[in-house]
């Protein structure tokens, strides 16, 4: 008899794990709470996968050996309590997909820069001709490539909601960027929670694996204390310090290094991603590399070269001397925190959305100092108003990205920065932070000059 795979989720994860699950001969059967998507019900319906739509059928679910769950469906989830009361595994994507493969895996998290960096370290192993997947959080379904288009190496930005259901899934090159509070709401409001969430990506690796890790982030600092590390470890650091595998010196080149030796140098101001944090992200996504034996002088070019991430510090156009700066994706605090660390102009900040249990304390010095105008754009806006009244000299509401980016260019004068990095969610008013990224692009593209009025 078959073994029973119920997939629940009809996304990309969802429906990239039934068809792996269909390839491999299992029995199969995906549900989704909600609708799903017109592409995804035409793949399920392509490899005659059954599935629904609107309802989670537990006649149908209850029945199953094992079940992958996407990772925005939360573990306190009625259909998961009663799963794990029958004792049913419930697992991630990655984890089912990880058991039919032997590809080496470059695993990415932390609370911000995940995906630039993933990115990043994709465009690398490209440029150096390695025949590479992008999966997670970006890219398509690790286990939809697994079963239809194998790859030697794959690239996986992990969230926390995917490592909670990870198991028996190895990392052969784990990177940790930093922890912040972040999803606090689906940790109990506990930060160590979180922390023992994030540091999943550790778990099953052996001293022939490898990890990447920036050394001056003390949570992570804090929690290395109390863990015995198997896999080699490679910190970086922003500081100059010799002793890392990467760090930036006093002339402000990064360095990484290699057989204790300074391997490979270059200018930070000729990164193609500027800013502190893109520091980071280069020093991770260039040690991952330099372990995978990729040649400096193709780690130098493809830093050197890279495209930033779309709704990550984008620039969207400069008019009548205003600079407007896309950073949706800035869904937490310390995201926000490096936008406005990497600002060298006035900013009229725009900040709001859905709430994720966000301590404002972190970026108020910033703001104090860079921002001179804040418009609060969410459905409540009581805590932004509690914290940042009388700090600044304005503090505006808008109820829509029109009415947001019409109350920024006002108050904004030439030589001034108009930069959406919102602290939080997108929930309240948008689909997605892609979509509150792209209101935000076509609103401002939609502006005309005052010479043209």
């Amino acid at each position: 008899m078959k073994k029973r795979i119920v997939v629940l989720g009809g996304g990309e994860s969802g429906v990239g794990a039934a068809v792996l699950a269909h390839v491999k001969g299992f029995d199969v059967f995906l549900s989704d709470s909600g609708k799903v998507a017109r592409k995804y019900a035409d793949r399920l319906d392509e490899y005659g996968i059954e599935w629904e739509e609107g309802r989670h059928t537990e006649a149908r679910i209850l029945c199953a050996d094992e079940v992958v769950k996407s990772p925005g469906i939360p573990n306190d989830a009625p259909v998961i309590e009663k799963l794990r009361s029958k004792n049913i595994p419930v697992i991630s994507e990655i984890e089912f997909a990880g058991r039919f493969t032997d590809a080496k895996m470059v695993c990415i998290t932390g609370s911000n820069g995940k995906t630039t960096t993933t990115l990043l370290t994709y465009h690398i192993l490209k440029e150096a001709g390695i025949d590479v997947g992008l999966a997670g959080n970006v890219g398509r379904s690790l286990a939809l490539q697994v079963a239809t288009e194998p790859h030697d190496v794959y690239v996986i930005e992990l969230s926390s909601f995917q490592l909670d259901n990870m198991y028996d899934f190895k990392a052969n090159i784990a990177v940790l960027l930093n922890i912040t509070p972040d999803h606090l709401d689906r940790y109990d409001h506990k930060m160590e929670n979180y922390v023992a969430a994030k540091f999943r990506i550790l778990q099953n690796q052996t001293g022939d694996d490898s990890f990447i890790f920036w050394e001056n982030d003390p949570v992570i600092a804090a929690q290395l204390k109390h863990l015995k590390v198997e896999a080699r470890m490679y910190p970086f650091s922003e500081l100059n310090d010799p002793e890392a595998a990467a760090y930036v010196d006093d002339r402000g080149e990064v360095v990484l290094r290699k057989d204790d030796d300074d391997w490979l140098v270059i200018d930070k101001n000729d990164l193609a991603l500027k800013g502190l944090h893109n520091v980071f992200n280069s020093m991770a996504a260039g040690l991952s590399a330099s372990v995978l034996d990729i040649k400096k002088d193709v780690i130098r070019h493809a830093l050197e070269d890279f495209e930033a991430v779309e709704h990550r510090l984008e620039y969207v156009r400069t008019l009548d001397g205003v600079r407007y700066v896309n950073d949706s994706k800035a869904t937490n605090v310390n995201s926000c925190w490096y936008a406005l660390e990497s600002m060298t102009t006035p900013v009229v900040l725009i900040l709001g959305g859905k709430d994720k249990g966000n301590d404002y304390g972190e970026i108020e010095q910033f703001v104090k100092e860079k921002v001179k105008a804040i418009v609060c754009l969410g459905v409540d806006n009581t805590k932004l108003h509690n914290f940042f009244d009388g700090k600044i000299p304005v503090v505006e509401d808008a109820t829509s990205m029109a009415e947001a980016v019409a109350k920024c260019r006002d108050l904004a004068a030439d030589g001034d920065t108009v930069l959406l990095s919102p602290c939080c969610a997108s929930f309240d008013l948008f689909k997605s932070y892609e979509d509150r990224g792209c209101q935000f692009k076509d609103c401002v593209n939609k502006l005309r000059s005052v010479k043209e009025q």
